[in-house]
């Protein structure tokens, strides 16, 4: 449902004594959602932000990184330091405006309405092009279960079907979402726990490789190998997105940003850790499915493609649930101020309906024009571009933390306006090499993408000057 016509609009909140509060009024943030929806707590938020980090991509990810050699581990520890600084900037934003739409929020009040605009909108096409990428990788991990291959009819079926269940889960209301993600997320991790716990007790240096093994210096290793680790760690904004959600969002959303992007990195640090000691690393460099190898090398057999195949549908089902959820609400909060059309912004359990069913409809046409038309190649620089519009909210929302320390900074204690400035700068550095990790070809299609949104915003511009006039 929608918000009552006698709800007043929340005012801005005052901002927490380490983030300084504005010298004058800001636009007026969207509301949270109403209705019946019941709110998640601590457990299931932080469940949100690591089952939408921790997608499909975990279970390819050490045969990614072995060209490289083991300086990729190094990678990923300065990964998790940025990816850290990232969630604890977004935790001290939501405590400022713990509103649903987290970055389009934090940027439509530091910079107004296009910089709104253009977050949302960015946001919006990460997430259902992610989903449709990720139903397509959920088919394929089927395959190995049920062979429907063979059939493009069977292999789009499932791939709908995929897409659609996690949908049917948000329409069913925010209570059932919070349920699957939680579940999935707990079952997810009981064979990646497997292996990367029970993996180091099988460890074997020998079967590391080189410290260094590109070519290029343990840098240039380094840094490449830190450009496919980079996206590893999007999802991190998923508590913010969903602060109206969550119960107590002002403590609730840093906390559970925090907690999910250090489990998430724990799992994905051992994982790789555990795999590059079990699987030789000449091996490693051509596997396919590098913890399925993991597991025949630690017990024997060939049951691990089996095992792998289960944990990664379970982990890309739950992944696409908590990205449904996240695909309505950048819409749902710019619809409340205007700035997208009005149907984003209705309600129903506590979900906003129409910007769900219209996200996965478009995911679903994408995904039916890969399998159908064979075009697979434009499918894959959608993906790629997905890399570059999924860090403009980034880049927007940590300019705003900025903004706000500059421009109240002398009301902040000195240490902390030092320890919230450097934290900010370093989740600025970090967005803003996940652009640079995106690649020039990703970047150029990235900014057509978005500049296409201008006409959206010039078209409900006009209406609201032309309402008023």
């Amino acid at each position: 449902m929608q918000t009552s016509p006698a709800e007043p609009r929340q005012a801005t909140r005052p901002s927490p004594p380490e983030t300084p509060e504005p010298v004058t009024p800001s636009p007026s943030p969207s509301p949270s959602p109403s209705g019946p929806g019941r709110r998640f707590g601590l457990p299931t938020a932080t469940a949100l932000v690591m089952g939408n980090i921790i997608g499909g991509g975990i279970f390819m990810i050490p045969a990614a990184v072995a060209p490289f050699g083991t300086v990729s581990l190094v990678s990923f520890a300065v990964l998790t330091v940025g990816a850290i600084a990232l969630a604890l900037v977004f935790g001290q934003l939501a405590r400022r405006n713990p509103q649903t739409g987290g970055p389009y929020v934090y940027a439509r009040e530091a910079f107004g309405d296009f910089a709104g605009f253009i977050s949302a909108w960015s946001y919006w096409i990460t997430t259902w092009v992610s989903n449709a990428a990720l139903a397509v990788a959920a088919v394929g991990y089927l395959d190995v279960l049920v062979p429907i291959g063979h059939s493009t009819v069977l292999t789009i079926a499932a791939a709908l079907t995929v897409q659609w269940l996690p949908a049917l889960a948000n329409l069913a209301g925010t209570r059932y979402v919070g349920a699957v993600q939680l579940v999935s997320t707990v079952l997810k991790f009981i064979p990646l726990a497997l292996v990367a716990v029970g993996g180091l007790g099988f460890f074997d240096a020998k079967n590391l490789g080189p410290f260094e093994a590109s070519g290029q210096g343990w840098l240039g290793g380094m840094t490449a190998a830190a450009a496919i680790l980079l996206f590893s760690y999007l999802g991190v904004e998923s508590a913010a997105m969903s602060a109206g959600k969550v119960r107590d969002p002002e403590r609730n959303v840093g906390r559970a940003s925090v907690l999910g992007t250090a489990g998430a990195a724990l799992v994905y640090l051992l994982g790789t850790l555990a795999v590059f000691g079990t699987v030789a690393h000449d091996q490693l460099v051509h596997s396919t499915a590098p913890f399925s190898d993991a597991v025949n090398a630690m017990f024997g057999g060939s049951w691990g493609g089996t095992v792998i195949a289960v944990a990664a549908l379970v982990s890309m089902t739950g992944a696409l649930n908590g990205w449904t959820l996240l695909a309505a609400q950048a819409p749902y909060a710019a619809a409340k101020d205007g700035l997208f059309p009005a149907a984003f912004g209705r309600e129903r359990r506590g979900v906003p309906v129409f910007g769900v069913v219209v996200s996965v409809a478009l995911a679903s046409v994408l995904t039916v024009l890969n399998f159908a038309s064979g075009a697979k190649g434009a499918f894959d620089i959608l993906v790629l571009v997905t890399t570059f519009t999924a860090t403009v909210p980034y880049l927007l929302s940590t300019a705003a933390q900025l903004y706000w320390l500059v421009r109240g900074g002398r009301e902040v204690a000195p240490g902390r306006l030092v320890r919230d400035a450097v934290l900010g700068v370093g989740a600025f550095g970090f967005s803003l090499w996940l652009v640079a990790g995106a690649g020039y070809a990703a970047v150029y299609q990235g900014v057509l993408f978005l500049f296409a949104g201008i006409l959206v915003f010039v078209w409900m511009a006009g209406r609201r000057a032309a309402a008023n006039a």
